[in-house]
C-alpha cells in the first residue's frame, strides 16, 4: 500500500518496499569509508596489531561452505569455491589481509541483492517486512574471519567479563540464570 493506495506492479512494488527500508536507515549510523572507530585505537593512539590472515583458516572456511545456499550478485556459487578451495585459498587471504590493513573492501562484495522478507501480520503493512540481503559469499568469508579475530581479541584482553553471558560462545540466557540460581543459592546456604 502507498499513501492508501494498493499497488499490484511488481515494479512498484519493489519501490515501495524500496523506499520504507531506506526510509528506516539513517546517516548517523554509518561511518566513513576506510576510516576506524576511536574505541579500537590503544590508550597511547596507535592501532592494534592487525592478525596475520592464515591461508588454513581461509581453506577450513572454504572447505566448509554450504553448497545449498544462494550466491550474491557477483554471482560466485559456494559450490564453485569449495570445489576450488585449494587453488582460491592463497588469492583470497592475500585480498582479505590487504583488506583488513587497509580498511577497504572489494566493491563487488559491498554490493547486495536485497529481498523483503514478510515476517508476520498483514502483507499490506511494509512494517511486517524485513530486508534481507544476499551478498558476495567471499564477502562473508571475509566476515567470519573478522569476526573471529574481534571474539579472540576479546577472549585474550578480557573484554568482557566472565560474568557477562550473551554474546558469548556457549553462554545464553540459560548459563546466565543458572550462575545466578548457583549463586543465591551459595548466599541462603551459607
Amino acid at each position: 500500500m502507498q499513501g492508501g493506495n494498493i499497488v499490484t506492479k511488481d515494479e512498484e512494488k519493489a519501490e515501495v518496499l524500496n523506499a520504507f527500508f531506506a526510509s528506516v536507515f539513517n546517516s548517523k549510523t554509518s561511518s566513513s569509508p576506510g576510516t576506524q572507530p576511536r574505541e579500537l585505537e590503544d590508550r597511547d593512539g596507535e592501532q592494534n596489531e592487525a592478525p596475520k590472515i592464515q591461508g588454513e583458516m581461509v581453506s577450513n572456511l572454504l572447505h566448509h561452505l554450504d553448497t545449498h545456499k544462494s550466491m550474491g550478485l557477483d554471482g560466485t556459487h559456494p559450490r564453485v569455491l569449495r570445489e576450488l578451495a585449494e587453488v582460491l585459498t592463497k588469492p583470497l587471504s592475500i585480498i582479505y589481509q590487504q583488506s583488513w590493513l587497509t580498511g577497504e573492501v572489494p566493491v563487488d562484495w559491498r554490493l547486495a541483492n536485497v529481498m523483503p522478507i514478510h515476517r508476520k501480520g498483514w502483507k499490506e503493512d511494509l512494517g511486517n517486512y524485513g530486508p534481507v540481503s544476499l551478498t558476495s559469499v567471499p564477502g562473508k568469508v571475509m566476515e567470519q574471519i573478522i569476526l573471529s579475530a574481534i571474539t579472540q581479541y576479546i577472549q585474550d584482553n578480557l573484554v568482557i567479563r566472565p560474568s557477562q553471558h550473551g554474546f558469548m560462545k556457549g553462554r545464553s540466557c540459560l548459563t546466565d540464570l543458572i550462575s545466578f540460581y548457583d549463586k543465591v543459592t551459595h548466599l541462603l546456604s551459607g
